[in-house]
């Protein structure tokens, strides 16, 4: 969701930006030459009267001679420098008396000594101030005898252009912070929305399909909540339909698999001499304990989903539960070749919880691992204490899990290895119960390497009615 507020703001922004930044520009453009231009037409106005009035009246006489009558006559029509120069472009007179004597080869001089009005903008060599000139040509005797020239200074100009300038600065900057916070506003009505899905979908996907996402607009990401809010519907009515369908097949199949158990130790136990019928009986009842152990799976599984798991609290000797846990699996791993370990700190003694249950874990926990642990291979069984909680690891040297799988196989129905014996509900099973007792399992495997699962338990388990129920 950041990555959206990042990029809606950022495009907003740069919009602005660009907006403001042209604006300002054109603005200012605008602005200096509104200034500017006033200035240039008030000096070529007075410039061309002036220079007019000599080529139509006085073009009789020597430009020296009336250079200063010429000075005098020329500033009453104007606020600027007037100047007058000969044909060298030399100042014969000057209205300020700074520049007599001096030799001005600007732009403009240079067009009106040759017969044509010019500008010149540029800064004073003397002072360094910025001045705009217009120069037109002085006729006499019909002849181009030198160049009337009126300056005037933009500094005062400039200033005003510069202060507006500033204040457009400051505008601009005020307009992009509130553009910020007003994007950022924005933003949120339409990130804060995806984020709340975003929240909704990952509960639905972990499998809480109860949470409803708050529906602030009726638009599209309103629409996108409500569909949700079905599909959830949708997926609780059919696993509801699923759960009560497997309970029932799972209720159906207890009753043929007990008579087939039974009737095959009753034929074990008997006089059955031929031993290809032995052999026989003998696979038909350890696949019937195979198919009764998923059956119980499956119960689990539909106890589970319809949140009717049995839970019979107490509080039991550690060790000694643990010892009759590895006593039981231990003739397996005897005849795989796999040597199988305990050990239990000494500061703990007993835990709080349902011991069957939490026996179902661990016994599933090193089920798993005999599966994936080859012959000379070494399963590693403990228990220690760690503040409050009791961490009970199930290690092993097997072909562990590969990095991809690893995520997923608590997930219902899971398999890594499609081909492998089991429903894939142990894992899904066992995280369940644990919640129930307040715990956590961390898995942690690598292919080729083993595997080690981490069962984390309070050493007081305090379980809430709605989370068990009594038999």
């Amino acid at each position: 969701m950041h990555g959206i507020k990042r990029r809606l703001v950022g495009s907003y922004l740069i919009i602005i930006l660009l907006t403001v930044f042209l604006f300002e520009m054109l603005m200012f453009i605008a602005i200096r030459q509104y200034y500017v231009g006033n200035i240039r037409e008030s000096l070529q106005s007075a410039a061309e009267v002036s220079a007019s009035f000599h080529n139509q009246y006085l073009t009789n006489g020597d430009l020296q001679e009336r250079a200063d009558y010429l000075i005098r006559t020329f500033s009453e029509t104007t606020n600027a420098q007037v100047q007058i120069l000969d044909a060298a472009g030399k100042v014969i007179a000057d209205s300020t008396g700074m520049f007599w004597g001096k030799t001005i080869d600007t732009a403009d001089v240079r067009n009106a000594l040759a017969g044509k009005p010019g500008e010149w903008r540029g800064n004073m060599p003397e002072t360094g101030e910025p001045v705009l000139s217009i120069a037109y040509p002085l006729l006499f005797d019909t002849k181009n005898a030198g160049a009337l020239r009126l300056v005037t200074s933009l500094a005062e100009a400039e200033a005003v252009i510069q202060r507006i300038f500033l204040f457009l600065l400051i505008a601009g900057i005020a307009i992009l912070i509130i553009s910020v916070i007003v994007s950022l506003l924005l933003s949120r009505t339409i990130t804060e929305p995806v984020r709340q899905i975003t929240r909704g979908a990952e509960e639905m996907a972990a499998g809480n399909f109860t949470v409803r996402i708050p529906k602030q607009h009726n638009d599209e990401l309103g629409m996108l909540s409500d569909t949700l809010h079905y599909m959830a519907e949708e997926i609780m009515r059919h696993e509801k339909v699923k759960n009560q369908f497997v309970a029932s097949v799972s209720h159906e199949l207890r009753t043929p698999l007990t008579s087939i158990k039974g009737w095959t130790i009753t034929l074990l136990n008997g006089t059955v001499e031929n031993k290809e019928l032995r052999e026989g009986l003998e696979i038909i009842n350890k696949e019937t304990d195979r198919l009764t152990a998923m059956v119980e799976e499956l119960l689990d599984f539909s106890r589970l989903g319809a949140g009717k798991i049995t839970l019979r609290p107490t509080t039991f000797p550690l060790y000694e539960w643990l010892h009759q846990i590895v006593k039981q699996v231990s003739l397996r791993a005897e005849r795989q070749n796999i040597e199988l370990s305990l050990e239990v700190g000494n500061s703990i003694r007993l835990l709080s919880g349902d011991p069957d249950r939490l026996k179902q874990v661990v016994l599933n926990l090193i089920d798993n691992a005999l599966k994936f642990t080859h012959s000379g291979g070494i399963i590693s069984i403990s228990a220690v204490k760690k503040h409050e909680h009791i961490l009970l690891s199930v290690q092993d040297n097997g072909e562990g899990i590969a990095s991809e799988h690893l995520p997923y196989v608590t997930r219902k129905f899971y398999k890594a290895n499609p081909a492998a014996q089991g429903s894939g509900l142990g894992l899904a099973i066992c995280k369940e119960i644990i919640a129930l007792h307040g715990g956590t399992m961390k898995i942690s495997s690598a292919a080729g390497h083993g595997t080690k699962v981490d069962v984390t338990l309070p050493l007081s388990t305090t379980l809430r009615k709605d989370e068990m129920s009594y038999v």
